[in-house]
C-alpha cells in the first residue's frame, strides 16, 4: 500500500460521511497517480506552483497605492484557504480540498481588483472573475494545456461566488469563508488607511462580531461550525447571516464604492480600457503564446485573457511604454 493509498483509506475512517473523498475524485484527463499525494493534495500543489497564482502577489485587493502591510490577492487567497481549513477540520470535512479551492478561487481576477473586473465587464459585455478563474486552470495555464484539476476543485472555484451552490460541502465552506476574509481584512486595511475606525461600524455588527478583525473572524467561523455540524449544507445562523449582510452593505457604502477611492478606480478603469483597445487593434503585439490561440478562441477572448492576467504594476508599465512619450530618457 502506498502512502497515498493509506491516506485515502484514513479519509474514510476519520472524515465525516458527508466529506468529499479524494479516492472518488475524477479528472477530465486521467493521469498516473502520485505515490504519496492524494488528488486534492496534487491539485493544491499545481495551483500553488502556477504562474497565475504567483501573479496574485502583485494584484490589488482593495487599495491600489498600498504599502507593505496591505492585503493583495495572494494574501487574501492564503487567508481564505486558512479560514476554510479551520472550518473543514472542525466539521471533519476534507481540508486538502478546501485548501486547493481557496488557493485557486481568485486566479482569474483582474488587475486593480473589482474596478478592473467592472472595466472588463463593460468592455466585453460579460466578465466574471470566478468564470475566468475556471478558464485559467482549465485552458490557460501551462502554455494552454491547463492544470487538469479534479472536478470537485473546479466546481468550488467557479461557484465560490455567484448564484450557484458548490456541489461539495468543502466548496460551500470556501464560498462563505471568502466573504468572511474579505470583509474582515478589508475592514482592517481600511482602518490602517485611516478611512474607518471601530466607532464607524454599525452597532449590530459591533455587538455581534466585535470590533477587531480577530474577534470578527472567530465569531463568524464559530457560528458556521455550530450551525453546520451534522448538516448536509454549510450555513450560518439567521442572526449572524443578517449581521454579515449589514457588515457587507456598510463596507460597500463606505469603502468599495467610496468617493475617497473614486479617483484610483477611475485611473484603473482608464488604464485597462486603453490597453484592451490597443491590443484589440494591434493584436500582433501580444506575446506569441496568446496570439497563436486566436483561431481557437477568437481575438476578443484572447485580448481579455491577456489583459485580465496582468498584474497592477505590469499593466501600468505597459500603459506607460505604449502611450507615454519618453520624456527624460537619454537617447542612444
Amino acid at each position: 500500500m502506498t502512502i497515498r493509498e493509506r491516506t485515502e483509506e484514513l479519509e474514510y475512517q476519520i472524515l465525516s460521511p458527508l466529506a468529499a473523498k479524494s479516492r472518488e475524485a475524477r479528472r477530465k484527463e486521467p493521469m498516473e497517480e502520485c505515490p504519496f499525494r492524494t488528488k486534492f493534495q496534487r491539485d493544491r500543489d499545481r495551483i500553488l506552483h502556477s504562474k497565475s497564482f504567483r501573479r496574485l502577489k502583485h494584484k490589488t485587493q482593495v487599495y491600489i497605492t498600498a504599502g507593505d502591510h496591505y492585503r493583495t490577492r495572494m494574501t487574501h487567497s492564503l487567508e481564505v484557504s486558512q479560514i476554510s481549513r479551520t472550518i473543514a477540520r472542525a466539521l471533519r470535512l476534507n481540508e486538502d480540498l478546501v485548501e486547493a479551492i481557496g488557493l485557486g478561487h481568485d486566479v482569474g481576477h483582474t488587475p486593480f481588483g473589482h474596478s478592473g473586473e467592472a472595466a472588463l465587464a463593460e468592455l466585453t459585455g460579460h466578465y466574471k472573475h470566478n468564470e475566468q478563474s475556471l478558464r485559467v486552470v482549465e485552458y490557460l495555464e501551462k502554455g494552454g494545456k491547463g492544470l487538469n484539476l479534479t472536478f470537485e476543485v473546479k466546481d468550488g472555484i467557479v461557484n465560490h461566488t455567484g448564484p450557484h451552490k458548490p456541489k461539495t460541502l468543502e466548496g460551500q465552506i470556501v464560498k462563505t469563508a471568502d466573504r468572511i476574509a474579505y470583509l474582515c481584512h478589508d475592514y482592517d486595511d481600511s482602518m490602517r488607511a485611516g478611512l474607518l475606525s471601530a466607532d464607524d461600524l454599525p452597532a449590530s455588527v459591533r455587538e455581534a462580531l466585535g470590533a477587531d478583525t480577530s474577534h470578527m473572524i472567530t465569531s463568524m467561523v464559530s457560528d458556521m461550525i455550530e450551525s453546520s455540524m451534522g448538516r448536509e449544507e454549510i450555513r450560518m445562523s439567521p442572526a449572524i447571516a443578517g449581521v454579515m449582510q449589514t457588515f457587507r452593505d456598510f463596507m460597500f457604502e463606505r469603502i468599495y464604492h467610496s468617493e475617497r477611492l473614486a479617483r484610483e478606480r477611475r485611473q484603473a478603469v482608464f488604464v485597462l480600457r486603453e490597453l484592451y483597445h490597443y491590443f484589440t487593434e494591434h493584436f500582433e503585439e501580444l506575446p506569441e503564446e496568446f496570439a497563436k490561440r486566436q483561431e481557437r478562441w477568437g481575438r476578443a477572448q484572447i485580448v481579455t485573457d491577456y489583459v485580465s492576467g496582468l498584474t497592477d504594476s505590469y499593466a501600468v508599465e505597459l500603459f506607460t511604454n505604449i502611450f507615454m512619450p519618453p520624456v527624460g530618457k537619454t537617447l542612444r
